[in-house]
């Protein structure tokens, strides 16, 4: 049975197999971090329990929700489907690293005066799924923000509203471009 994965609380651990500890180095939220991790931890996992950054979410634990949206190197991705030992090398970005309570993100502002936000569940991903796509084409269509949204399930917005965030946001950029 070795291989086979056995769910213990969040952490996924090998049947009968000694966890070898790695060492990843990596940026996250614009801090260079060196930590150790078991081979097989999760960086979802890395990043909620040892490092205390909750906004990112468990959801589904398999890839389908969003919840656990990170930015790694420009480009989104499920922490919960990425080991930690692979994000060596890389930037990562959290909700946490937008904007804080103070000085929100132009997105976070535009969530919350839109009603973007109900639960709040999904917004750390949906958030970050925008910010990915506006770092790519800061000027995108209601096509294409749809699309980039298509890896984040809402269950209370219907969608409409956090559409219409982002899109205010690419309209007051287009404003005043050092918004965004």
């Amino acid at each position: 049975m070795n291989g086979l994965f056995r769910k213990l609380g969040t952490k996924h651990l090998f049947w009968g197999e000694h966890m070898n500890k790695v060492a990843i180095n990596f940026v996250l939220n614009g801090q260079e971090k060196t930590v150790q991790v078991d081979s097989n931890t999760r960086l979802v996992d890395l990043l909620r329990d040892d490092l205390g950054l909750t906004g990112v979410k468990i959801g589904c634990g398999e890839g389908e929700c969003g919840a656990c949206t990170v930015i790694i190197n420009g480009e989104t991705a499920n922490s919960c489907l990425v080991l930690a030992a692979q994000v060596d090398g890389t930037e990562i970005t959290t909700i946490e690293g937008l904007g804080d309570y103070n000085h929100l993100h132009p997105l976070q502002e535009s969530f919350i005066e839109e009603g973007a936000v109900q639960c709040g569940f999904c917004t750390p991903g949906m958030i970050l799924s925008a910010k990915a796509l506006l770092d790519r084409n800061p000027n995108p269509d209601k096509t294409e923000i749809v699309n980039s949204l298509a890896g984040n399930l809402c269950r209370c917005t219907g969608y409409t509203k956090i559409v219409k965030a982002i899109e205010r946001v690419v309209k007051q950029s287009t404003v005043n471009p050092e918004r965004s």
